[in-house]
């Protein structure tokens, strides 16, 4: 398989990271879609990352689907999400949050480095909602006591928190205050020191 995107994108961290964990060996194109983008093309009409070639040749456009086909390819019994139930869609919840603070992170990027004129009435509503989805995550797990945030094992939930933290975190510094987020703050750094996140991992390059 194929991995297109760098990892300071954290829909493509996770995406990695899932493939580490899974043991689903890969060979990683960290390509930008602003230095290389007809090479994203050629893969992927939308030119966006992350891209995944399977090895038959199929070609997934998005984080979502490529965890799904990730996680059938694992096996129900190893999969970082069950097939079905309430404890899937708790997960899922927790992912949607976290990777939608991150999208709109992306979005607040946007908006104030690569437009002339910068909306700041669309920056405001972008911070409000990444403040308010971090609110929520954090009244979530601070009312968790286990090592990950289903229990003992960890899920996608766990890894979409703590990427979607670090690239809030390296994309827009001094936005939030580490006081307002304790347990995530906790949380991501239990698991940014695990050898797979050190590996799957790359310091936030701003896009020329």
């Amino acid at each position: 398989m194929i991995l297109i995107g760098q990892y300071d994108s954290p829909f493509v961290r996770r995406v990695g990271i899932a493939l580490a964990l899974y043991g689903l060996a890969f060979e990683h194109r960290p390509w930008s879609v602003f230095g290389e983008g007809d090479q994203v093309r050629a893969f992927n009409p939308l030119m966006r990352v992350p891209t995944l070639v399977l090895d038959d040749g199929e070609v997934l456009f998005d984080s979502v689907s490529i965890i799904d086909c990730l996680d059938e390819l694992a096996g129900e019994e190893r999969a970082l999400c069950p097939r079905v139930g309430a404890r899937r869609r708790h997960i899922l919840a927790v992912v949607a949050l976290a990777m939608g603070a991150a999208e709109k992170a992306v979005s607040l990027f946007y908006e104030l480095r690569l437009h002339k004129e910068v909306s700041a009435v669309w920056a405001d509503r972008c911070r409000s909602q990444v403040l308010s989805t971090l609110a929520a995550l954090e009244r979530d797990r601070a009312g968790r006591t286990g090592p990950y945030w289903f229990g003992n094992a960890m899920t996608h939930a766990d890894i979409a928190v703590a990427v979607s933290l670090r690239f809030i975190r390296e994309a827009h510094p001094g936005f939030i205050d580490d006081a307002d987020v304790p347990a995530l703050g906790a949380h991501a750094a239990a698991l940014e020191v695990l050898p797979v996140f050190s590996a799957i991992s790359q310091p936030f390059v701003p896009p020329v």
